[in-house]
């Protein structure tokens, strides 16, 4: 027999193994099995690499472990409060949160996320005044400083960032540092030399074993987070480069929302970030300390839950967020997302929305970060439009953010988009936030970017070139894997 005949062979089997491994072990979607099936079937070979590249389930890994939390309290208030909501003597603060509990126990039942009813919010929508205010907390940090973003790179920002870091870490300060390796590909291990030599550690999320080969290219973390002595913390849409303080030509001004938080939801983003540390580090683990977590007297009195997701789990819990939203509205919807790709069951939700008379808005960008995914945002926006929902393009730049408001009363800010991605592949935090004032600014803010869009209509949507609908066809082909 020759060796040409026993790969052919050896070949068949393996497609064999993992069609096996698709169907029966995985149990994923049905679209999604019969994709890697057709991958597997026509592209022997080539299809075994990509599947180790892109279609490993990471769902029932234990990836995120710290058996710390229990001395902080978190599985005992986790419980108390399913008590108290089952029985019906749960306290809430207003007729707001009391509405919504039916969202507020599937967070807490499936995703650990506790209410936390102490909060101030501080929202920002222009990167100047958000790295401002983030590097002054910086400086005035006293313990420790946590900061986990997507992208760092390597510019005026990011350096003018380390320099404060570096400052701290001389004076005595614990600085951690985590970014993604495929989100801050242009990173070089030397540029936190200086940061590492003053006593800062850095860390990153799914390293590549191999050179120029990640088998884990298809799953990053797209959390951006910061933690300053466990008492001030940032969650939203922005990460670290020039190009988010509106200094890149190619998008202009960038819009974007990210919420500076303080009281109990803080403890909740520190909680976050100690266990995507810990998955990322191999010489550092973060143990259980008191000045992690400080107790402090109430100084607000927003309703928050910090929900967050990703390939690990069974359960899309910010998907499955939006949808309750959706599901519950009443009067209206506005979103606010770069990319809208939609799976079936957003799409349906807020279709139905729009069809009952709710008032559904997405505002959108006029130009793309990435091609494919802007050309499939058209085709399922043309859907939304159909349906008689509102589609605004932003004319000012780029628009970010990662917003979403229902009946001007429970609203989400976060990293997570309208699209496939954030609902299954990457790892995602979002604030649900239970407050009027607050989904009243973010309204405000929407209402303001209104002025400074074009509202696509149905007339000018169906006037489009026929080589755009060529586009939007081909992309919405490729639209589960953008």
């Amino acid at each position: 027999m020759s060796i040409t005949s026993v790969l052919i062979g050896l070949i068949f089997v393996l497609n064999i193994g993992f069609a096996m491994i698709v169907i029966f072990l995985e149990r994923r979607d049905p679209g999604a099995t019969w994709a890697w099936l057709l991958v597997l079937l026509f592209i022997p070979g080539l299809g075994f690499i990509l599947y180790l590249i892109f279609g490993q389930n990471l769902s029932r890994r234990k990836m995120f472990l710290w058996e710390d939390r229990k001395k902080i309290g978190i599985d005992e208030l986790i419980h108390r409060q399913i008590q108290d909501l089952n029985s019906g003597q749960f306290l809430f603060r207003n007729e707001i949160e009391k509405f919504n509990r039916d969202l507020i126990y599937m967070h807490l039942i499936n995703n650990d996320a506790v209410l936390t009813q102490d909060n101030s919010v501080k929202i920002f929508t222009d990167g100047q005044e958000k790295f401002n205010s983030l590097i002054n907390d910086i400086l005035a940090a006293e313990d420790h400083i946590h900061l986990q973003y997507y992208i760092y790179k390597k510019d005026n920002l990011g350096k003018k960032l380390k320099n404060a870091l570096i400052a701290k870490a001389k004076e005595g300060v614990k600085v951690r540092v985590l970014y993604d390796e495929l989100g801050s590909r242009t990173m070089t291990k030397s540029f936190f030399k200086d940061l590492r030599e003053a006593g800062g550690e850095v860390e990153v999320f799914f390293p590549s074993k191999f050179h120029f080969i990640n088998l884990r290219l298809n799953y990053r973390n797209h959390r951006k987070l910061a933690i300053i002595d466990g008492k001030i913390g940032y969650v939203g849409g922005f990460n670290v480069g020039d190009e988010y303080l509106g200094f890149d030509p190619k998008f202009g001004y960038w819009r974007d929302t990210h919420l500076k938080l303080e009281g109990g939801a803080v403890h909740a983003i520190q909680t976050r970030f100690i266990l995507d540390w810990n998955q990322a580090s191999y010489r550092h683990d973060i143990y259980y300390s008191p000045n992690y977590f400080p107790k402090e007297a109430p100084n607000g009195g927003v309703g928050i839950q910090v929900v967050t997701s990703g390939p690990d789990s069974e359960w899309e819990q910010i998907k499955n967020g939006y949808i309750k939203m959706i599901t519950s509205a009443k009067k209206s919807i506005w979103i606010q997302t770069p990319y809208f790709i939609p799976d079936a069951s957003v799409l349906d939700a807020l279709r139905i929305a729009s069809l009952c008379g709710v008032d559904v808005r997405i505002m959108i960008p006029n130009k793309p970060d990435h091609m494919f995914v802007y050309w499939a945002t058209y085709s399922y926006i043309g859907e939304m439009i159909k349906a008689g929902a509102r589609v605004y393009i932003y004319d000012n730049g780029f628009i970010h953010a990662k917003t979403i408001v229902v009946d001007h009363h429970v609203s989400s800010v976060g990293t997570a988009n309208i699209d496939v991605r954030s609902f299954r592949l990457n790892f995602e935090v979002n604030a649900f936030i239970y407050n009027e004032n607050i989904a009243e600014e973010l309204t405000k803010s929407f209402e303001e970017d209104i002025k400074l869009s074009t509202e696509l209509t149905p007339e000018k949507y169906r006037e489009r070139h026929l080589k755009i609908r060529f586009k939007e066809s081909v992309s919405r082909l490729l639209s589960p894997i953008l």
